[in-house]
């Protein structure tokens, strides 16, 4: 019996091929997704676009992520494919406002756009359009079955929903001994994030103690030798390794090889997808360093750590929330209610409180507890505010353009003021899209480490 692969079409990127036992599917929410299909050759292929067009040259430009310039790059694939035009049908999909919707959000008008620019070239190209969902306020999958052209477009998440069953919630007594059973972060990971809160450290101190732990140093080197810095030697030691990649990604590399276990790698609880939360920390983690080199208030190695852990919460919830899952969705799902009213409605606390209980516990740095409690509102916290706003808005940005990893949703609301908290403004919003590395949303977060 032949086992039918499913293909993760990531933002920025298309696929196309001739017919074949293969699902391609893009995860949509303010991004738009096109899937194509000639019956008579048996080509197709899918889209996955996070802009309508290229908004600055400061950006790291990919043509596939515009509809403006990666749409005609698309045609003409299937075109060389040996698609026809004229018989070519179209499905759309995307352009959502996804979650707690604000007045910003219909003023951008992202996806909105996005979709009229994808549609003037369907219609230019007078290529049939057989069915379009967009808008709307929720995620959706978009699959097309390379097989036979068949798509179909359906709300994320749904796949794991089961006839309604009694939801295990937790007690706080099990919720607190969830909390004690996870094994501390290594001492060398903790020493680390302490280093990297000051205002300079040592380098010969950050190696000397990355070397007292030998399974994080393996880990680092394998991450080293991984794929993403595949060259003509093999990195074979710590001090290779720095002159190789600098200190600032060696020290990126440590931090994320340390936590890496905490995070789940299964498509339970959180994720939607194998490896979400993982991924979507890492995510959320280059997109704090990235705003932080662009505004100048935090420093990024800083950034970029508190971006890593600012769910670490997830890691004690997890669990219930599998066991809760329909529960969690539906509710999820109701108009207007939040990520973490959510959490509380059904759990009693929220991946914000029990996370900064945790990362005290574990006796982390105070900025990186303020970022871990206040991340959903980062005007709640009295101290380090510049770093905590870094991170909400990268975090937003995974949200509403990296849809598909895990169930969570941001809000909007004080979008503005929180802009402008960091120096930024909802002019400027788009273009802070347009900065967003293209291996963010590739499907392997080592992938995504390797982007400059």
């Amino acid at each position: 019996m032949q086992t039918v692969q499913h293909y993760h079409v990531a933002s920025g990127s298309f696929y196309v091929s001739r017919q074949k036992p293969l699902f391609l599917d893009a995860y949509l929410g303010t991004c738009v997704g096109v899937a194509l299909f000639d019956e008579e050759s048996g080509v197709g292929g899918l889209i996955h676009l996070l802009l309508p067009e290229p908004i600055s040259l400061a950006g790291s430009f990919q043509p596939e992520k515009y509809a403006s310039t990666g749409f005609p790059l698309f045609l003409r694939a299937l075109y060389d494919e040996g698609a026809s035009k004229n018989n070519l049908k179209a499905v759309i999909a995307g352009g959502a406002l996804v979650g707690p919707i604000e007045s910003a959000d219909l003023e951008l008008d992202i996806g909105g756009r996005t979709v009229e620019t994808v549609m003037s070239y369907l219609k230019e190209e007078k290529i049939l359009i057989e069915q379009s969902e967009t808008g709307g306020f929720f995620t959706a999958c978009l699959t097309l079955n390379l097989a036979n052209g068949r798509c179909s477009i359906e709300p994320a998440g749904s796949d794991r929903l089961t006839p309604d069953i009694e939801a295990q919630v937790p007690t706080v007594e099990e919720i607190e001994q969830s909390m004690v059973a996870i094994q501390p972060i290594p001492q060398v990971a903790l020493k680390i994030l302490r280093l990297v809160d000051e205002k300079e450290y040592d380098i010969q101190a950050l190696t000397a103690e990355i070397r007292k732990d030998q399974v994080i140093s393996a880990k680092t080197l394998k991450l080293c030798n991984s794929v993403m810095f595949a060259g003509t030697s093999k990195i074979e030691s710590l001090d290779h390794a720095l002159i190789y990649i600098g200190l600032q990604m060696l020290v990126k590399l440590v931090i994320s090889a340390s936590v890496d276990n905490y995070f789940s790698h299964t498509s339970s609880g959180y994720s939607l997808c194998k490896g979400g939360l993982f991924h979507h920390a890492i995510g959320t983690a280059i997109i704090s360093e990235k705003l932080a080199d662009l505004t100048g208030r935090v420093k990024p190695g800083l950034a970029y750590t508190a971006g890593l852990l600012h769910d670490i919460g997830k890691v004690v919830l997890d669990q219930y929330v599998t066991s809760a899952y329909p529960l969690f969705y539906r509710k999820l799902n109701d108009a207007g209610r939040s990520f973490s009213e959510t959490e509380k409605a059904i759990l009693g606390i929220d991946h914000t409180e029990i996370g900064s209980d945790l990362a005290r516990k574990w006796s982390f740095p105070e900025s990186l507890i303020d970022v871990i409690r206040h991340h959903h509102r980062p005007e709640d916290a009295t101290r380090h505010l510049e770093l905590v706003h870094t991170v909400y808005l990268a975090d937003l940005l995974m949200s509403r353009f990296n849809t598909g990893l895990e169930l969570e949703r941001l809000g909007t609301e004080s979008l503005s003021a929180r802009l402008n908290a960091i120096g930024l403004s909802v002019e400027r919003f788009p273009d802070i899209v347009d900065l967003i590395p293209v291996g963010v949303f590739e499907s392997s977060p080592e992938l995504a480490l390797g982007q400059k």
